[in-house]
């Protein structure tokens, strides 16, 4: 083990593990519970104002990048985002659960470093948790840019269901991870994805929220979000919720105002939707107590059976619902590793917190499992521990005293280029 690689393993410098999904990036210390911060997967790009227009954080916060080739003006983070602005567009850094436009990642990385762990990146070897499907493109430039723009002292690559394993104290399990855009069941067998029988569907978040969209404005309910509303009088009846617009700047984008409308659409989703433990029976949904919403216009009403029937669609058979994927993952392992597979469901993604998620995978796998399977779900009670999960597993590993000769260090970078990363990071 080299000098510097004994180093990683003190307490005296931090790693860093950073875990990028499509609704957030997720960045803290290594031996930590939870991450520092949350940073949305958005990245806001404006056009350069004239001086004499600029907004006080562009002169003075580095959240806002430029230099000559780039006038333009990037806002990170929620607190920059959520500011409307003219002509600001949203865009994405992720795509299928992979980076994509590393130029914006740039400048969340850029603002990572400069506002939450507030330290030079060459103090702090790095710990990266990426997609079971990744492609070795994406890896090596993802270890080039660490160690060529950043200077990082050490760098890891892992897959995040092997994290979220980790993060339930196990080396095999299935792991189920519903989040923003995607659903997917990955088996991992000690420690290792097995990549031939990776199965993901796009039910996720994202289409519960576009479900979410047309049946409230269907119903006729106003959707504006909170950005618009300057005050309101909080009134029962629709056709008299009383608000009053708030003056806003011109030329608002599309892309911002679709953002915004999701925020408020994944706020009625999280706390409306339930999932049935049994299949959507209107009779049975229509016993349990309804539940009360306000909206950010003051009007406010309650949801009955029909919370139940949109969180239906995640395991809805035609379009390969959770249970479904789960099963036709452990189908396609070999026949020895699938009992343990199913002994260790591990369910993680912010997805999952939709009350009653776990407890209907559990319902659909044990119709699906053969008669004689021991099945055992593993979902974290804490919100925290299941929507953080590979974050939670990548802190636990990057602190373990065995791990620290696993590293990429910035020597071993040096002598054998981006390559390393598939020698060392299976």
């Amino acid at each position: 083990m080299s000098a510097g690689n004994m180093l990683y393993g003190g307490d005296e410098i931090g790693a860093l593990v950073f875990d990028p999904g499509h609704h957030s990036l997720r960045v803290g210390y290594a031996q930590e519970d939870t991450p520092k911060a949350e940073i949305p997967s958005v990245v806001g790009v404006g056009p350069s104002a004239p001086d004499t227009n600029m907004d006080i954080e562009t002169k003075t916060d580095n959240n806002i990048t430029q230099n000559n080739a780039d006038t333009r003006k990037y806002y990170v983070d929620t607190t920059y985002v959520n500011v409307p602005r003219t002509q600001m567009e949203i865009q994405t850094y992720m795509k299928d659960g992979m980076i994509d436009n590393w130029d914006l990642f740039e400048k969340v990385i850029d603002y990572t470093y400069a506002k939450v762990i507030q330290s030079d990146p060459e103090y702090h070897p790095v710990l990266f948790s990426e997609a079971s499907w990744n492609v070795r493109n994406n890896r090596e430039k993802l270890t080039e840019l660490m160690f060529e723009k950043y200077n990082v002292p050490a760098f890891y690559l892992v897959k995040n269901a092997v994290l979220a394993a980790f993060s339930s104290g196990r080396a095999t399990a299935l792991v189920v991870d519903s989040g923003a855009t995607h659903t997917s069941a990955v088996p991992v067998h000690e420690g290792y994805v097995l990549s031939q029988a990776v199965v993901k569907s796009p039910l996720g978040g994202d289409y519960l929220s576009m479900q979410c969209r047309q049946h409230l404005e269907k119903q006729g309910i106003d959707l504006s979000p909170a950005y618009k509303i300057a005050s309101k009088d909080v009134v029962k009846e629709r056709d008299n919720a009383r608000f009053t617009l708030r003056k806003l700047p011109e030329n608002l984008t599309q892309s911002w105002q679709n953002y915004m409308l999701k925020s408020l659409l994944q706020d009625f989703q999280m706390n409306i939707l339930q999932v049935l433990e049994n299949p959507y029976d209107e009779r049975v949904a229509a016993q349990i107590p309804s539940v009360h919403y306000e909206f950010p216009n003051g009007y406010h009403q309650e949801f009955g059976s029909e919370r139940f029937k949109l969180a239906e669609s995640l395991f809805d058979h035609a379009m390969l619902g959770a249970g479904q994927l789960a099963s036709t993952s452990v189908g396609m392992c070999d026949a020895d590793v699938r009992l343990s597979l199913f002994g260790s469901v591990v369910v993680t993604g912010g997805n999952t917190l939709l009350q009653g998620f776990p407890e209907r995978l559990n319902r659909d796998l044990q119709l699906r499992a053969p008669s004689n399977t021991r099945l055992k779900m593993i979902s974290a009670n804490g919100s925290v521990e299941r929507r953080f999960g590979a974050w939670i597993g990548g802190s636990i590993l990057a602190s373990i005293g065995t791990f620290q000769q696993m590293w990429i260090s910035s020597q071993e970078y040096e002598e054998s280029g981006k390559g390393q990363v598939e020698r060392k990071c299976p």
